[in-house]
């Protein structure tokens, strides 16, 4: 995957085709669907994000969203984003070769489809790919969710080239408004994506494990059920630092992800980046401004030298 190139025109068109026919961008959840999409089931799956000679410096980026509850409307919102956010990764150059994976995040103890993850793509394929996620807007209700079972998969079920040859983590946000699970349950682990784990195993081990590959963020948006909740903040703070972030506008989500990224490729300073959005006539500015501030300067990590090349095989590489 990850090959082609993304095209504003081409995403316009499939827009006013699906306004002309009354057609949804999520329609095969709005056509009733409870069941994992198969382009995006997990089960017995490796997601790559690969170099090629269309795209030789691949920078891999997922974006896993949960869809439980209030935080339903957040694919909604990303897709329609989707121009502005691709716009400033490759029109303003934030990141060489970007390769975005769209993933979408329920609970494992009472959903029907708690995990489901896309493709690494270049091109309007990840489009195509939020079109198909199921908006299942379950949840256990209490204010817990299976990030953990998320986290796990791109910890242990992804291969990149950007990691295996060059010794750059790729970039990975979490959209939510709840806690994690306290451990990955191998039982879960198991049923969902297949391989797993012996044992089950706490949370920290898994954060561990993801942040080793994948430069890790949290995002809490306004307009969710426990927006600003300080336990939820303080949760993720102690699992991730400073990289829990909080949004004060939810359609602020895909500049943060790409102002992130563009800071952490060190094509942009902050102020750059937020003079972008401004002459794109974003309404985002102050949110990105409030939001990045808290983030350091250097955060792309990078394996410490020497780095061995890898034959691309996805076990965890500790820095």
């Amino acid at each position: 995957m990850g090959s082609g190139i993304w095209s504003t025109d081409v995403y316009d068109a499939a827009d006013r085709y699906r306004r002309k026919t009354g057609r949804s961008a999520f329609s095969y959840s709005d056509s009733g669907a409870r069941t994992v999409h198969p382009a995006l089931d997990p089960r017995g799956a490796t997601r790559e994000s690969r170099d090629s000679a269309e795209h030789p410096q691949s920078t891999p980026i997922a974006v896993l969203f949960d869809v439980t509850g209030s935080m339903g409307h957040v694919p909604r919102v990303l897709q329609s984003k989707l121009p502005q956010l691709l716009g400033l990764l490759q029109r303003q150059g934030y990141a060489r070769d970007p390769q975005v994976m769209f993933g979408a995040i329920g609970d494992a103890t009472c959903d029907r489809v708690p995990l489901q993850i896309g493709q690494f793509e270049s091109d309007n394929r990840m489009d195509d790919d939020l079109g198909r996620i199921v908006l299942e807007g379950g949840g256990g209700g209490q204010m817990m969710e299976s990030y953990e079972l998320a986290l796990h998969f791109m910890a242990r079920h992804t291969v990149t080239d950007s990691w295996a040859k060059r010794g750059r983590r790729g970039y990975l946000f979490v959209i939510g408004d709840e806690l994690a699970y306290p451990r990955l349950k191998a039982r879960e682990v198991t049923r969902w994506i297949g391989d797993g784990p012996a044992e089950d195993l706490p949370i920290r081990q898994v954060v561990d494990e993801v942040t080793a590959r994948w430069d890790t963020y949290y995002l809490l948006p306004a307009g969710s059920h426990y927006a600003g909740n300080r336990k939820v903040l303080d949760f993720w703070r102690g699992l991730l630092g400073q990289n829990a972030v909080e949004l004060d506008d939810l359609d602020a989500v895909c500049e943060t992800i790409a102002l992130t990224v563009g800071l952490g490729e060190q094509a942009i300073d902050l102020d750059a980046g937020l003079d972008d959005l401004a002459r794109a006539g974003s309404t985002a500015t102050r949110t990105v401004s409030r939001a990045l501030a808290r983030l350091g300067g250097d955060r792309r990590a990078v394996a410490a030298l020497p780095f061995t090349p890898t034959d691309g095989g996805s076990g965890v590489t500790r820095l």
